[in-house]
């Protein structure tokens, strides 16, 4: 990171900012005279910081201290955070779709939106697609983006980052805002493990089924990303030895078991007509004997990637998400019974098995808490500077 003079001064200006923001967060609105108090900052540099905040729209002037005011003078405007202003945004690009979140100084989701597109999607058509549904979110909630302080975009690790390279700088430059890129399942399992059931959760392995599988580990209280950003990538671990062909070129990848596609694509093998959740959904729910046959297999499959990665790690829980898990309880009770089984021979090792507590959202939702960088779970975690300001992982 810079240390020249400039690079130092930004870095200051950045952490008054941050203080001034937290004061107005914590304590509703307030005089400038009543933030530099609370700030120890001097009245002057208040002035100048909340004077930028104002123009950027980050805040506003709600009121005066005119009722209450004592004696002669002018009435003290008093500032407040302003709950249209888009402070941080997730964006999480999926191999389907993107979601985005947008959250306020308060740290508080104000706008969340989806849109689709196919698989088949470049990243040139992946981008337009989020950027179209930033702009639809701002029409239809009133919420602005010209007080963004940063934004963490997910995308898929592994086999599609072609053309990801560049994101950082598309974002960067449309938003001037700072931007940090990682692998979208990663930042999932970090909002999973800050909404873990337990404090004291420090080992971890997250595993979402989607139109992918991909992973996160928590490996001694902190956030792994590997040597190469690789860890986790659970999805491209051989289960069927031999098996159908992958997208990453090897066969029998747990991603050509456990996926939506594969589950869909068994279950039409096996004669039982399947293009949507929706049609699975509602086999499950009339216990269809082979989408029942279909789910076990794909959760043996995981199960025993699972056991493999338990023994390694010894994690005191392991989480599945995906919307695919919410729908067929069958699935994680089948991979909790493999791991049980693999792990049978250590008495006191089976980790908690339970369904995320997140919805698809989670990986944008990771993203903005990374961006808040306020979690443990992130000691350690390198950024690099680009030179736009922004950060990008390397």
């Amino acid at each position: 990171m810079s240390t020249t003079p400039n690079g130092v001064h930004a870095l200051v200006r950045r952490s008054h900012e941050e203080r001034v923001l937290r004061v107005l967060r914590q304590n509703g609105a307030q005089s400038r005279n009543e933030i530099a108090a609370r700030v120890g900052l001097s009245r002057t540099t208040v002035s100048e910081i909340t004077g930028d905040l104002l123009g950027r729209g980050v805040i506003r002037v709600v009121d005066t201290d005119a009722v209450e005011r004592v004696g002669s003078g002018r009435p003290a405007e008093r500032l407040a955070l302003d709950p249209a202003s888009g402070q941080y945004m997730g964006v999480d690009f999926g191999h389907r779709r993107v979601n985005v979140l947008v959250a306020d100084a308060a740290h508080d989701i104000i706008a969340s939106g989806t849109s689709r597109y196919e698989e088949s999607a470049q990243w040139p058509e992946r981008l337009s697609a989020g950027l179209a549904l930033i702009d639809r979110l701002s029409t239809d909630t009133g919420v602005h983006y010209g007080a963004l302080q940063a934004i963490g975009v997910g995308v898929p690790g592994w086999g599609d980052r072609t053309g990801a390279d560049g994101v950082a700088e598309v974002f960067a430059e449309r938003f001037h805002a700072a931007v940090i890129v990682d692998n979208n399942v990663r930042f999932a399992g970090l909002a999973e493990a800050l909404h873990a059931q337990s404090d004291s959760v420090r080992d971890l392995i997250y595993l979402r089924l989607s139109d992918g599988v991909g992973g996160g580990l928590v490996v001694g209280g902190q956030l792994a990303r590997g040597s190469k950003g690789y860890a986790g990538e659970l999805g491209h671990v051989t289960a069927v030895p031999g098996g159908a062909q992958c997208r990453c070129g090897k066969r029998g990848c747990v991603e050509t078991v456990a996926s939506v596609p594969a589950i869909l694509g068994r279950c039409r093998e096996l004669g039982v007509p399947m293009d949507s959740l929706d049609d699975l959904k509602a086999a499950v729910e009339i216990a269809h004997p082979v989408v029942d046959e279909v789910l076990r297999e794909a959760g043996t499959a995981v199960g025993r990637m699972l056991g493999t990665a338990a023994m390694t790690l010894n994690p005191s829980e392991i989480v599945l998400g995906g919307d695919i898990v919410e729908i067929a309880p069958a699935l994680i009770r089948q991979v909790a019974s493999t791991v049980t089984y693999e792990l049978s021979w250590l008495a006191d090792a089976a980790p908690v098995i339970r369904p995320a507590l997140l919805s698809d959202e989670s990986g944008a939702l990771g993203a903005i808490a990374a961006l808040f960088h306020e979690s443990p779970l992130l000691a350690g975690y390198e950024a690099n500077v680009t030179t736009d300001g922004g950060r990008q992982w390397p």
